[in-house]
Parts: C-alpha cells; structure tokens; sequence
C-alpha cells in the first residue's frame, strides 16, 4: 500500500471542499481497502466521511436512508422491515455480518464491478487498466455476464442492495463540487461496459451521495429474493433474483424483477414484468416470465448454465413471492 494524506469532515461541505482530483471517500472500506492493499487503487488522499450525519428518515413519498447508514441498521430498522422489507431481505443474503456492520450503504453503490482477473495484476484488465484487454472474454468466465456485456468486459456487479434498489425504482441524492444536488435515477446510476468498463458509474467527479430514496410502493407484503451461489455464505451470486408482486384477488396489478449476477449493472426484466401485468398469478404465468427473461441473454462459453439457473430463479422467487 502506497503512502497517502488523511483527513476527516464532519460535514458533506468540508468533504467536497477538501478532498483533492487523486484522493478519494472512505467510509467503512471493506471494497476499497482491499483495492488499496493490491494497488489496484492507489489514492492519494482518502477523506473520512465516517463522521457525517446519516440516519434512516420516513418521508411522504417513501423513505430516505441515508449514505453512511450501515448495511446491518438497514436489516433492523422498523421503517424497512415494515414497508421496504425486500431491502432487508437482501443485504442479509450478502457477506457477512462482520462486512455489514462495517459496510455503508453509499458504499455498497459504488463498490467496483469485478471478476477474478480485475485482481490478478499480472492479467490484462480493461478495468484495472483501460485498453489493455479482457482475460475474462475468452478465459475462465464462469461468474461472467450473460447480458449486457461487451468484449471489453464481462463482469458482474456484486451487489445484493443494489438489485433490491433497483427493483424498488429507488434514487441517489448526490451532491456534486459545486455544492449542487443531484437526484440520479438508481436504474441509470450503475452503467453497462461498452467500450469505458473502467467506469463503473455515473457519479459526477468528486460528488458524494449523501442519501438514497425509495418512493412508497405496494411491495411489502409478497416479495422475494433468493441468492444462488458456491456457497451458502460470503460469496458472490451466480445468479440472484429480488422479485416483488402487487396482487389483487390473486391477479398481479404491478410486478417487479431484478437480478444479480448477470451484467455489469444490477440488472431490471422490464419485459417480463410487463406481461405479468393484469395475469393471474400461477405458475404457468411464472414460467412464462423467467422465459422471457432468459430469452434476452446471451451466455459465453463458460456460463450457458447460468441460463437455465436463471429461468429457475425467477420461477421460484415468483413462487416465493406468494408465501412470503
């Protein structure tokens, strides 16, 4: 790990004030850390906003959580688990306590898109190093993408929180250098590869998300998220699904699905939302969105078996979504 200057704000001014173009925010590190640690990244500065105000506020429109809220807080507070239960329900299939307790949820927005080779600096990475290549496109791509992927990167976003936000048609209040505030769409914040994998967002330089909105939604009662894996705990999904049923009499007024593990962003199936739209909810309805879902991806070589895994997962979160 490289030298670098350390300073800490207690307010999101001083924080935008005194963090330099080479330094970067830190708040519970357990991403950028280990970028840190491999010289991956190598700031020269880091800026502790661990001190700024934060806290979870119910609004009329929904709720307002704030960036540097806990990961574990957001699994206990009343406000989520009563109305925005699916949030819960997925930060407490990702990680590990220990990580949770550490990780903000700000933080948990902008940690890097990755795969295997994004850490092995001996490897070309597009990310790590622009223009240098994709081991990943013709190498092991087992975790890879299987939608919305370019041959210049194929990797997955991590995220558990994300593709509950996602699903959830959430925002990110940012505040950018010139002390104006933002609000950015949470299903434009994260961006696709194409030919810039090296940005993994759309976050204006030197801005600092100070909160995330849900907006009030009907999603409370039949929801799901269901997170297949290696192994049951600390890893990352080959393929998660967050799915959300509105339903009336058994027929789906509104109906939400987003996945992780599959593209370089947490992942919305607008089309297969849309026919569940007015349908009854059975399993052949099911069947027949995770069919359409599965029809818009495109696996490499080394994950076919990520399609019909996902086509799974959808039908079983949808299932879920009744009992829950």
């Amino acid at each position: 790990m490289r030298p670098f200057n350390f300073t800490k704000v207690t307010t999101v001014k001083d924080g935008i004030t005194k963090k330099e173009d080479t330094g970067q925010y830190i708040a519970g590190g357990t991403n950028l850390l280990d970028l840190m640690k491999k010289h991956i990244a190598q700031p020269e500065m880091l800026v502790d906003i661990t001190t700024i105000s934060s806290s979870i506020k119910p609004l009329k429109t929904g709720v307002q959580i704030g960036a540097m809220v806990r990961n574990s807080t957001l699994t206990l507070d009343n406000e989520i688990l009563t109305k925005y239960p699916l949030i819960a329900k997925a930060i407490l299939a990702g990680a590990s306590p220990q990580i949770r307790n550490m990780a903000s949820t700000g933080g948990n927005l902008l940690q890097r898109t990755r795969c295997v080779y994004f850490y092995d600096v001996d490897m070309p990475c597009n990310k790590r190093e622009p223009g240098s290549g994709c081991s990943a496109l013709h190498g092991n791509n087992r975790m890879s993408a299987i939608v919305g992927w370019s041959e210049d990167c194929v990797a997955v976003h991590p995220s558990d929180l994300c593709i509950a936000l996602v699903a959830l048609d959430a925002s990110v209040k940012v505040v950018e250098k010139n002390q104006k505030e933002r609000i950015i769409p949470f299903k434009d914040f994260h961006r696709l590869p194409g030919n810039t994998p090296h940005q993994d967002n759309n976050l204006p330089a030197n801005a600092i998300i100070t909160a995330i909105e849900v907006p009030v939604n009907p999603f409370n009662k039949h929801y799901a998220y269901l997170k297949l894996r290696d192994r049951d705990s600390y890893a990352f999904a080959l393929v998660s699904v967050a799915a959300a049923l509105h339903l009336e009499n058994n027929r789906i007024v509104d109906a939400r699905l987003a996945s992780g593990g599959v593209a370089h962003k947490p992942w919305r199936w607008s089309d297969a939302e849309n026919f569940l739209k007015g349908k009854e909810a059975n399993t052949a309805n099911f069947q027949e969105a995770a069919r359409i879902a599965a029809e818009q991806t495109k696996p490499l070589e080394g994950n076919a078996f990520k399609v019909p895994m996902l086509k799974g997962a959808i039908e079983v979160a949808l299932q879920n979504c009744l009992t829950a």
